[in-house]
């Protein structure tokens, strides 16, 4: 490291590796947020991919990226970035607003030729000068040629060597903040085991971004990132989706139920079934079914056949599957349907994120279809989130809609691998349970308003189920009025009782904050983060950050009477709102909104300057 250098020791610091699709970013991400957390680092990360198939090479609707914020006190993946790595012109200007000032700006200077800066459409030969950047530490570096001389003595082809220039920037970046080698040469070495020449071809070029960085005579700052002393345990990068895929293999495990689970293919939700069918050994089966519908009629078969069945898409797919979650209503089985919300309507925007499937999971279906809604907040929440689910599902045999998003499933947290010992038993609410006699299929238990769950080919439990009203008492087809009118209230009512079994609303901060803000969700980093800076700028403000949406948790409109000025922040034109005030209608009680929809996350910014004018009246 030469003299020049100056080590920033920070407390946080938020990275933005962005390029075109095929620059390798997300893997440069991926590795740097590995090896932060292997330092002792908190990380969140957001992998921002584009919207389009193959968008044209250097184009604006191209740009990929992946952000990670590292630190010792992390709720989310930040907002301005410290340190952006901008592979080609396109990248630069899509992410310029993105930056802090005094950030780091890491180019390939052999990406900024007068082409690139077409394709980027810029107007000048200078796109700094042209983007009016002033205040910012400028590393240019010719990536793409100091890849080739890197690899001159390999036997590849040239396309091989270029996709090695990501492992340069990581380099680089792995100089920057002062991260030996050691973990990630071990990620590349079994990345590409199965290709030892590739390996060994990335693992040269990293070694050389880092030397050059190491050995450049540049005063650009180094940093120096705090780390944080965590619960011993082992520890995991997990994904949003990763985590939902394990919390229903960890609620089958504990029930004692084989996982089905029966999906089609649907960004951003196909993770979920790819992890699973790598569960073989555990008895998972998963299926790619040709579409939607045949993937949750699949499930349904697996629930009345007594599997812990699942279903998995995202807002369009839940659309598809409306009529089918209403058969599982009727025949009250146990069903997990998982929804990954993106932006839409429609295709929309599918690599983007938000919160808009609210009312499709309430209320998306003929007739009076309750079902229970369930919603993570955090990547590592989704393991939580799918157990719940699960368990929901088992115990009151129901559907379960368990809602996720964009941002959530594919950002990642430092997760501590949990023990399930710990966690709440799974008792199937099967006929095992029932001590009664003159067993019919619908046949309830009057406390929780449950059916005993009959699995196909329990002896002595022979039953029908099918798409039409039954009978209250029998499970036979019934067209009585009266008892149309019982058996509705009854589902309603199965739904209401779960708010006996799940756990109370928590409560962030004081209760007499003049301040409640209220979310749901994956909004919850962003959250937490605006209304602990509040705090500390002496405004009282308070969150109530929900879970568990149908029910809501029985404590909930008690902590409500508690506050006269609440807002509730959501990526929706004020869904949960609405729900609150349908369900809470408090005399002097003010529900203010807060809503964007933009496809990215909330800014923290943003928020606080809501709450703060909020706060003040």
């Amino acid at each position: 490291m030469t003299d020049q250098t100056i080590v920033k020791d920070v407390e946080n610091v938020v990275v933005l590796f962005s390029g075109d699709s095929g620059d390798g970013m997300q893997l440069s991400g991926t590795i740097f947020s590995n090896l932060s957390a292997v330092s002792g680092n908190q990380i969140s990360t957001f992998p921002d991919f584009p919207a389009e198939i193959r968008a044209p090479q250097g184009s604006l609707s191209g740009v990929s990226g992946f952000k990670l914020h590292i630190g010792s006190r992390i709720y989310n993946s930040g907002e301005q970035a410290d340190v952006l790595v901008a592979m080609n012109p396109a990248a630069l200007k899509v992410n310029v607003d993105k930056l802090k000032n005094g950030s780091v700006i890491i180019y390939d200077v052999d990406s900024f030729s007068e082409k690139d800066l077409e394709k980027a459409k810029f107007k000048t030969q200078d796109p700094f000068a042209e983007l009016g950047v002033k205040g910012l530490q400028l590393v240019p570096v010719a990536i793409t040629t100091l890849t080739k001389d890197s690899l001159a003595d390999f036997e590849i082809d040239a396309k091989s060597k270029a996709k090695c220039k990501n492992m340069f920037a990581l380099g680089l970046v792995c100089w920057l903040f002062n991260r030996p080698l050691d973990f990630v040469n071990h990620m590349l070495e079994q990345k590409f085991k199965k290709k030892p020449q590739i390996a060994q071809a990335n693992l040269k070029v990293l070694s050389d971004g880092y030397n050059y960085g190491q050995n450049t005579d540049t005063s650009v700052s180094t940093y120096r990132v705090e780390t944080v002393s965590c619960e011993k345990g082992y520890y995991t990068d997990v994904s949003g989706n990763r985590a939902t895929a394990y919390g229903l293999v960890a609620a089958s495990e504990k029930s004692g139920r084989p996982l089905f689970l029966g999906s089609y293919p649907i960004t951003p939700a196909t993770d979920i079934l790819q992890e699973l069918v790598k569960m073989k050994e555990l008895g998972v089966k998963a299926v790619q079914m040709e579409d939607e519908i045949a993937g949750i009629s699949t499930a349904i078969g697996a629930a009345f056949a007594g599997n812990l069945a699942a279903t998995s898409t995202s807002g369009p797919g839940l659309a598809l599957k409306s009529e089918a979650i209403g058969l599982a209503v009727m025949a009250e089985l146990p069903l997990v349907v998982i929804d990954v919300q993106r932006g839409g309507p429609s295709t929309g925007l599918p690599t983007k994120t938000e919160q808009t499937d609210l009312n499709q999971a309430l209320y998306g279906r003929n007739g009076e279809s309750p079902v229970a809604v369930v919603a993570a907040t955090t990547p590592t929440n989704c393991f939580d989130s799918a157990y719940w689910a699960s368990k929901i599902a088992m115990e009151h045999v129901t559907p379960v809609i368990l809602l996720t998003d964009g941002y959530i499933a594919n950002g990642s947290s430092a997760w501590k691998i949990p023990n399930l010992d710990e966690y709440p038993e799974i008792v199937p609410h099967d006929v095992s349970l029932y001590d009664g006699e003159n067993w019919n299929g619908y046949t309830r238990d009057e406390s929780n308003l449950a059916r005993y769950w009959a699995p196909v080919g329990t002896p002595g439990f022979t039953h029908r189920l099918g798409g039409l009203e039954k009978d209250y008492v029998t499970g036979a087809i019934s067209n009585s009025s009266s008892n149309h009118q019982k058996m509705i209230d009854a589902r309603q009512g199965k739904i209401d009782k779960i708010a006996d079994k799940i756990p109370l609303q928590e409560l962030f901060g004081d209760e007499d904050a003049d301040l409640l803000v209220i979310g749901w969700g994956g909004t919850y980093g962003h959250l937490q983060e605006a209304v602990d800076k509040m705090n500390r700028q002496g405004k009282k403000t308070a969150l109530m950050h929900f879970q568990f949406i149908n029910p809501v948790p029985r404590n909930t409109g008690e902590l409500l009477k508690k506050f006269k000025k609440i807002i509730v922040a959501e990526q929706n034109n004020g869904q949960f709102a609405a729900f609150l005030r349908r369900k809470f209608d408090f005399d002097g009680v003010d529900f203010s909104q807060y809503n964007k929809i933009e496809g990215q996350p909330f800014s923290v910014i943003d928020l606080m300057d809501t709450f703060t004018k909020k706060w003040e009246e």
